[in-house]
């Protein structure tokens, strides 16, 4: 088992005997043990160490493949080697969909190849592929206005830009393309369609991602659907604008097989006290398939272990247990966080609290909530912990992470360490998603806040949905 160094540990145990003016809800103790944490965390390379690993050693990981089979059995040997308890996978099924060819030109008038990618979930054009005159839209909203079938035989071009935010929020309007333009498409009598890609990024990766989520119905059909490299999105609508019409070939292979292995991986630090309520920190450990899943979420895997072995490392656990959860097959839908909601839907009552760290290695800048009324004086209590990090004050309406939708929509209060994503979706889902994107320094700032966050959660005696 690879243990802490000596510094840091002196550090830790230096901060729990720690003697400071009483807060109004920390002991003195209590405080200058997260303090500790963090003085720790800020000198602790472990969350580089298993990224570099993960990225390395494993790479690629689409949900269901073997590469993610070999993730799992990676994240099972880390977790046992660094001494967390009742180390597991627990298994659910998900269906395996492959990308194969996939190729895009236009063919009149001006005849050259087009960037493209597949999105996740996309039917098959056949080896042939499609040929048809565009037609463009400057929105989704503009795409499904349109009637009934009035496209047959083109081929749809959804050019919807994303707005680059801190926190983001751009997302939330962009992906609305990905997710329905196939079947709005589909509806119109489309052979196919095209988006741009929902990035921020003016390099010619496209960025792929999954149309429907495999937990809702209806999560495959449409028509064969890829995103457009940004520049390539603004190729084709300087040729709309310069010929009456524009005709392109669309060549995409991919495959859905019959339904494949997947699995969350859970380790514990069992409370000492209370060890039936449960504090949660999560990451998913599947990644797109054209990049190495350094960014999204390699660097969430890496924040969540090294935070925890943080607080296994203390003279005594916390009160409560602290639950790591690295999910499965988030891409493809949260098809792992629904199989953690319902696999323990008897003890979500016992789910104290949760955060997700899925939005990249930028450092945070917010604490965002979602706790009951009666819980916001201690959790701004924990903001003045995290305020030397450069952590200021959120919202009370935090979301808490993908995979974390589940718990939240059943009751489970959630946190945001909220990071700086100005540059997140530069990277998101494309071949650019590598380990050398990362900060190592931005990163253990996020080990810091995750682990005094999880220590202060799981140590205080308070009711987070009151």
């Amino acid at each position: 088992m690879r243990r802490l160094s000596a510094a840091l540990v002196c550090l830790l145990l230096l901060s729990a005997s720690g003697v400071r003016a009483a807060d109004p809800l920390l002991a003195p103790q209590v405080r200058a043990t997260a303090d500790g944490l963090i003085a720790a965390a800020l000198d602790d390379a472990l969350a580089m160490e298993l990224v570099t690993s993960l990225t390395t050693e494993i790479g690629p990981r689409l949900a269901g493949t073997a590469q993610e089979a070999r993730a799992r059995d990676w994240a099972v040997a880390q977790l046992t080697d660094l001494g967390f308890a009742n180390v597991r996978v627990e298994p659910f099924d998900v269906p395996l969909w492959v990308r194969g060819d996939e190729r895009a030109e236009i063919v009149e008038p001006f005849p050259q190849p087009l960037a493209i990618t597949a999105l996740g979930g996309s039917t098959a054009t056949g080896p042939e592929g499609v040929a048809g005159e565009i037609v463009a839209f400057s929105s989704l909203a503009a795409l499904e206005a349109a009637p009934d079938g009035s496209l047959a035989g083109r081929i749809v071009f959804v050019d919807e830009p994303m707005t680059r935010t801190q926190d983001g929020a751009g997302y939330g309007v962009a992906v609305g393309k990905r997710r329905a333009t196939a079947y709005e498409a589909e509806r119109l009598g489309a052979v196919g369609a095209l988006i741009r890609s929902v990035g921020t990024d003016s390099h010619r990766f496209p960025h792929t991602g999954q149309m429907r989520r495999l937990t809702e119905d209806g999560a495959y059909g449409g028509v064969p659907t890829a995103a457009l490299a940004a520049p390539d999105a603004d190729q084709l609508r300087r040729a709309l604008e310069r010929a009456d019409s524009v005709t392109v070939r669309l060549v995409l292979t991919p495959q859905l097989l019959p339904p494949s292995r997947s699995g969350n991986v859970v380790a514990e630090i069992p409370g000492r006290e209370a060890p039936e309520e449960i504090v949660l920190a999560g990451a998913h450990l599947d990644a797109w398939d054209l990049g190495t899943g350094a960014v999204d979420d390699g660097a969430g895997v890496g924040i969540v272990v090294a935070a925890a072995r943080l607080l296994k490392a203390l003279p005594e656990p916390p009160r409560r247990t602290v639950r790591v959860v690295l999910f499965g097959a988030e891409e493809v839908g949260l098809v792992g966080a629904k199989a953690y909601a319902e696999q323990h839907a008897e003890a979500l009552e016992r789910h104290i609290i949760a955060a997700e760290s899925d939005f990249g290695a930028g450092r945070i800048w917010r604490l965002d909530t979602r706790v009951g009324q009666d819980a916001l004086a201690m959790t701004a209590e924990f903001r003045t912990v995290l305020h030397p990090l450069g952590i200021g004050p959120g919202s009370n309406a935090a979301r808490g992470g993908p995979d974390l939708t589940y718990l939240r929509e059943a009751g489970v209060p959630v946190v945001g360490l909220i990071q700086n994503g100005w540059d997140y979706f530069d990277l998101h889902h494309t071949p650019d998603d590598t380990l050398d994107k990362i900060d190592p320094a931005a990163l253990a700032q996020n080990v810091a806040a995750y682990a005094a966050f999880l220590y202060l959660a799981a140590e205080v005696d308070t009711d987070f949905r009151q």
